[in-house]
């Protein structure tokens, strides 16, 4: 915008919200310098950027009003002569006009603003009736207008016409922010509600349609619009946020309606300029002087119009922008971005400099999303228009850094504007992205977010393939891309998967590049004409990604997903997208039918190509087979699978062609009986030779190596179709089951022929399993499978203590899944008649299968590298076995099939092993815990008495506590508490009765006789000491005594206090933890809000810095804060403070006497003996005796605390009875009584007799 002229701007009224009389000064005079001291915890603050002394130019000054005190030139203001119009009829259903009449009482304030709340009327009408009110009463219509946008911010306050004449703009606001209403943090832009979800764009439409309804009356008038601009930049730097906000909205919405008129007077000016050259280059019989002289004063009038425009815009963009577009609320700071690009897009000649642009480049790095996001999408706006980007190569070549780096942005959504940013670069810009800044966007493409990636696939299309892969016209009408043109393409994809090296699977690249190349990765005559070529030039790699690539788009068209793990926000296909998903499914179906037998047949012997092609037809419509009358293509078919199952024993390969085998057996197809007669045909084969080989097995004494793979391979292909299909009228339990049994008993068998008998008979126990579940099974054949299914648990438990690693997982896996099976959760569901299956391991198998977990699994890993090495990727799928294995094992814990204590030799190992199976032992606690909360903390106390005692028995006990394993025992134990989680009182008696059992183990044994040293298992207090903070102060003080009475049996110097007592008491002390202070279930009041803090309380908030952020506020906004120091209230007496707020941690955790007495008299104590919804205080309590029977002399001990305890508390409550402390409430009675209730036996009689003493 160029440099405007101070007299036209409304630098010149002396008081914006005074009446203008004569030609007198105006000066706006609402800048920061006007603003009144606050209280700090009550005032918003302008965010302090870095750079702020570059933020201005050396002509836009910080401060607003000084840069305005030193125009030169004045303006005076350009009323219109007061006349009295002759009224108008007012419309029906409008709003009455006022008359003189009512110009000195009070506006009223409400008509504007409903009806733009309601915005039920025509928005243009609602302008014109005020226009209309304003021309009749300039004084009484402005002031409608400024309590409009005050009761927009929702003040309560208004502006009478008394105050517009004799305050000034400072004292105005001070007196609005007094009346503001501060009860919530809401206001009309941020209120929730129907009523209010719209009230933001009609608010931004009046304003709008105010300016073009008076830009060519009122907008030059100088009254009306400078003062608005006055109110609204006095309002923008007030510390309320309601005004703040709203005001800002309202500013830059004008300033946006305002850029328009400029941009039509801009065009208006052009026009004239070319009538004027026009009538002047006419011959001099042909002038017309009277034309000329009229354009003369046309330009004239626009020239004046043009800068009492910029005036405006200029007062708008240094008083509010150069000040709110830093401001601490990001709603703000995204406003005045997001016009600031409007204002480029429209009006590109005034705004386009890099003196605007530099705004937006700083913003770039704002910490908040949707500023960000508002920046972008303004330069989008801006990049997307070749003419506009000459203009912007220096900003380019500022900020490109900071554009290439937001594709890492932690926001996806910012990430996504970021590369759809850098594409309009790429197309309107050559050559300003490097080959590096595009290297650093390439990877984007296998994000797991499919908008990010889909974004990132078209920056990869527009830079590499659009440039090579151009379309061509045909006959000018329909676009067809050439066959060569295609090939380009998939060359191209080819060498970028490849080369680049970013990912092993081309499945995420396909769907990144689908919205964009979709038409070209459908082309799948050109991808199969690719691999069927004899002279393609392709190597073994890029053979393989291109199947993989066909796959890939058969898929992605077929479902109409993304691949596994790539998240989109999407719920579902619209119908447009479903019929054209199904249109997609037939047309690949028949085309690539009659191809695939000729692919199986050209790459058969390549398992790695194989086992792709076998999976398309899981995305084929197999109908067509039957519909097109393609059964001669179903024949090839299964010729080459039968080729492909004999030549192959790869597990990928088998198991792709079992399942292709199964889409084809369904009884519902018209070929079903051919299939079924090439699959029995296909396992006739396969089980004639299983059984000659395995009679050569068992009777010959040596086999060759060819032997034992055929035998081995064999086998591999019978398991892989037993798991898809029915294969027991072949009977091949039996003699699997014999070769398992030589196996076990001889140790001839090799390891790679009883890994697949192992999974073969399994397969044969399930399918035995499903034929009798389906129907009333007869009690001989459901002994006889039991008797099968517990005759290979035995084997697999025999295979347990295997020397080889792989047998002994692979039958922990399935004797783990067997267990689980047939475990009595198979008879739920109305399945009683199974019951004689179920199946209850031996404690043997039990501590066989812990033994086996403790040696394959939570065993230390070597370190892991950059994770691209062989070695690497070994390791990474040693790890996902090992949790395999622990993940069956963790099941067969949580459904009961093994002991639960079981679960001690998992959880002892949750701290050391939590990078690897955090996420899984985890789980198997908070499942166990929801089964038995009792039994589960009794488990995690053995946990840790099994890890103390093996350290023991290793290092001794001197010392123990400074081991490094000890300490490793620590954390496990803070774990262990974290996990009991917020609910006290629910765990209230597991916590001190974990207290309890942890006290009896850390004294049970003595110190060695005539020895002064410590017992062996004290140390095991410190670990007991992390359970601490779960305790209540009244069990802290029970547990105490407890641990007091147990050490008076174990010999101990007084002189010389032994460590591990002296933490474990320290832990239990009054003062070390405060949890207890609000247990989960009874929340702390809110606190009800006070007219405000008391002066000394102010003195002190007001000294410290402006950009406080109110401490004690829970919304994540800070509620409404006031310009003015308002006239405080006296604060509400002691029983509004007891009401609203509970007393002071500190006040509440002091003991009662110097024995450190429990905080009776804390409100929180009291609401939790009142509260039935919890567990009672009184049982608890009765539990918390927590000595044996036969130690009376500990009870005996404990009454003298209780009655001491029940009479502090009793004349606690006395004295802060509201009814003078004559009489106890009947609530308050409840309380003592449920106390006393919880107290030993002996001393009910006394408190309650007290209690009637105290009523009487």
């Amino acid at each position: 915008m160029p440099t405007l002229r101070s007299s036209s701007s409304p630098s010149s009224v002396s008081s914006p919200l005074r009446r203008a009389s004569g030609g007198g000064q105006r000066v706006l005079s609402a800048s920061s310098s006007s603003s009144v001291n606050m209280p700090c915890g009550d005032r918003d603050s302008d965010q302090t950027a870095e750079g702020d002394s570059d933020s201005l130019s050396a002509d836009e000054g910080s401060d607003f009003e000084d840069s305005l005190r030193h125009s030169v030139k004045k303006r005076a203001a350009k009323r219109p002569l007061r006349t009295t119009p002759v009224a108008k009829h007012p419309k029906k259903g409008s709003r009455m006009v006022r008359g003189h009449g009512q110009r000195d009482s009070e506006p009223p304030t409400s008509d504007l603003f409903d009806a733009v709340k309601a915005a039920k009327s025509d928005m243009q009408s609602l302008v014109d009736e005020w226009l209309d009110s304003y021309k009749q009463d300039q004084d009484a219509g402005f002031l409608e207008l400024i309590n409009f946008f005050i009761r927009s911010c929702g003040c309560k306050g208004n502006v009478t016409s008394e105050m517009f004449k004799k305050m000034s703009n400072s004292e105005i606001i001070r007196h609005l922010t007094e009346q503001f209403n501060e009860d919530s943090g809401e206001y009309p832009l941020t209120a929730p509600g129907p009523s209010w979800k719209k009230f933001q764009g009609s608010f931004c439409e009046f304003v709008k349609t105010l300016v073009y309804q008076c830009q060519y009356s009122l907008l030059y008038d100088g009254f009306p619009m400078d003062n608005l601009i006055s109110l609204l930049t006095g309002l923008s730097d007030s510390q309320v946020r309601a005004f703040r906000h709203t005001s800002t909205l309202a500013a830059m919405k004008l300033m946006t309606s305002l850029v328009r008129v400029a941009l039509q007077l801009s065009l208006h000016k052009d026009n004239n300029q070319r009538q004027y050259e026009a009538e002047r280059n006419k011959g001099p019989g042909h002038r017309a002087p009277e034309r000329l002289e009229s354009l003369l004063e046309k330009r004239k009038e626009l020239q004046e119009h043009q800068e009492e425009i910029e005036g405006m815009m200029n007062a708008l963009f240094r008083g509010v922008f150069v000040h709110r577009y830093r401001d601490i609320l990001p709603e703000i700071r995204a406003i005045c971005i997001e016009e600031i690009g409007s204002w480029m897009q429209s009006y590109s000649t005034s705004f386009l400099t890099d003196s605007y642009l530099k705004y937006i480049g700083w913003t770039l790095h704002d910490k908040h999303r949707e500023v960000r996001l508002k920046c972008l999408k303004a330069l989008k706006g801006l990049y997307g228009s070749r003419d506009l980007t000459a203009r912007l190569e220096l900003f380019t070549s500022r900020f490109k850094d900071r554009m290439v780096s937001m594709v890492m942005d932690r926001e996806y959504d910012v990430a996504v504007e970021a590369v759809k940013l850098l594409i309009l670069i790429l197309k309107n810009m050559e050559g300003v992205l490097t080959d590096a800044d595009c290297e650093g966007i390439y990877p984007v493409v296998y994000a797991s977010n499919r908008a990010l990636a889909s974004a990132a696939g078209e920056f990869l299309y527009w830079k590499l393939f659009y440039p090579e892969c151009e379309t061509k016209m045909v006959s000018g009408r329909e676009r067809r891309r050439s066959p060569r043109a295609q090939r380009t393409f998939f060359h191209l994809l080819l060498s970028f998967f490849v080369e680049s090296e970013l990912h092993n699977h081309a499945a995420y690249l396909v769907d990144s590049l689908w919205d964009c190349a979709g038409s070209q990765l459908k082309d799948w005559e050109s991808l199969t004409s690719l691999l069927l070529e004899k002279d393609q030039n392709l190597d073994d790699v890029q053979e393989s990604t291109l199947i993989e690539i066909l796959v890939s788009s058969v898929r992605q068209a077929s479902e109409g997903h993304p691949p596994v793990g790539r998240i989109t926000g999407r719920k579902g296909l619209t119908p447009k997208e479903r019929k054209i998903q199904a249109d997609d499914k037939v047309k690949l179906t028949e085309h690539l039918i009659p191809l695939l037998p000729q692919l199986l047949a050209k790459f058969s012997a390549d398992a790695e190509k194989v086992a792709p092609l076998l999976q398309l037809l899981n995305y084929f419509d197999l109908n067509i087979y039957c519909t097109r009358r393609l059964e001669k293509h179903l024949e090839l078919f299964l010729q080459q699978l039968q080729e492909v199952v004999v030549k192959h024993a790869e597990p990928t390969v088998l198991e792709a062609g079992a399942h292709a085998l199964y889409l084809l057996c369904n009884p519902e197809f018209t070929f079903f009986g051919r299939v079924d007669f090439a699959r029995s045909q296909l396992v006739d084969l396969l089980s004639d030779r299983f059984q000659q080989e395995l009679e050569e097995l068992l009777q010959s004494s040596f086999l060759d190596e060819d032997e034992v793979y055929s035998l081995a391979a064999t086998l591999k292909r019978l398991s892989a179709f037993y798991n898809a299909h029915d294969l027991t009228r072949w009977e091949l339990y039996e003699p699997c089951f014999r070769l398992l049994r030589k196996a076990v008993d001889t140790g001839e068998v090799p390891h790679q022929v009883m890994l697949p008998a192992l999974t073969l008979v399994y397969f044969s126990i399930l399918w035995t399993l499903t034929h009798l579940s389906g129907s009333g099974a007869s009690q001989k054949q459901l002994l006889s499978l039991k008797d099968r299914m517990v005759a290979f648990c035995e084997l697999c438990q025999s295979c347990l203590s295997d020397v080889a690693s792989e047998i002994q997982e692979q039958a922990f896996v399935l004797l783990s899944d067997l267990l689980l099976i047939f475990s009595p959760q198979m008879i739920v569901g109305g399945r009683d008649f199974l019951r004689p299956l179920v199946f209850f391991p031996e404690a043997t198998l039990q501590s066989e299968l812990a033994s086996f977990l403790m040696d394959h699994v939570f065993i230390q890993p070597g370190e892991l590298g950059s994770g691209h090495s062989q070695e690497d990727h070994l390791q990474i799928e040693q790890l996902h076995q090992r949790r395999r294995l622990l993940a069956g094992f963790c099941k067969l814990l949580l459904y009961g099939v093994l002991e639960m204590d079981a679960a001690s030799d998992v959880f002892k190992h949750y701290n050391k092993f939590y990078g690897d199976y955090g996420d899984i032992i985890k789980e198997t606690l908070t499942r166990a815990r929801q089964i038995d909360r009792s039994h589960c903390s009794r488990i995690l106390l053995l946990s840790l008495k099994q890890l103390y005692t093996e350290l023991l028995q290793e290092q001794g006990p001197q010392g123990l506590n400074e081991l490094p394993a000890f300490s490793e025992m620590r954390d496990l134990a803070r774990r262990f508490a974290l996990s009991f989680g917020p609910q006290q009182l629910q765990n209230r008696d597991l916590v001190v009765t974990l207290h309890k059992e942890g006290i009896k183990f850390s004294l049970s044994e003595s110190p060695p006789t005539g020895s002064s040293g410590q017992p062996p298992n004290l140390a095991f207090l410190e670990l007991l000491a992390e359970f601490s903070p779960r305790l209540f102060h009244q069990d802290k003080q029970l547990l105490l005594s407890y641990l007091e009475k147990c050490l008076q049996r174990v010999s101990q110097a007084p002189d010389c206090p032994w460590g591990p007592v002296t933490t474990y008491c320290h832990s239990l002390s009054p003062v070390e933890n405060t949890v207890e202070a609000n247990p989960q279930g009874y929340p702390r009041s809110k606190k009800r809000r006070t007219e405000g803090p008391s002066r000394q309380q102010r003195e002190d908030i007001s000294s410290s810095q402006e950009e406080s952020l109110q401490l004690n506020s829970i919304p994540p906004t800070p509620t409404l804060t006031s310009t003015a120091i308002k006239r405080r209230q006296p604060l509400g007496g002691l029983e509004e403070m007891e009401e609203g707020s509970p007393e002071p941690e500190l006040v509440q955790s002091q003991p009662l006497s110097g024995n450190q007495r429990s905080r009776l008299s804390s409100p929180q104590h009291f609401r939790t003996l009142l509260n039935r919804s919890g567990p009672g205080l009184g049982n608890r309590l009765t539990r918390l005796s927590l000595m044996e029977e036969d130690e009376e002399e500990i009870q005996s001990e404990l009454s003298e605390e209780w009655q001491d305890t029940d009479k502090v508390m009793i004349s606690k409550f006395m004295r802060s009875s509201p009814a003078s402390g004559s009489v106890l409430t009947s609530r308050r009675l409840h309380g003592i009584l449920c106390l006393s209730l919880s107290a030993p036996p002996c001393l009910h009689a006394h408190t309650c007799a007290l209690l009637l003493s105290l009523t009487n």
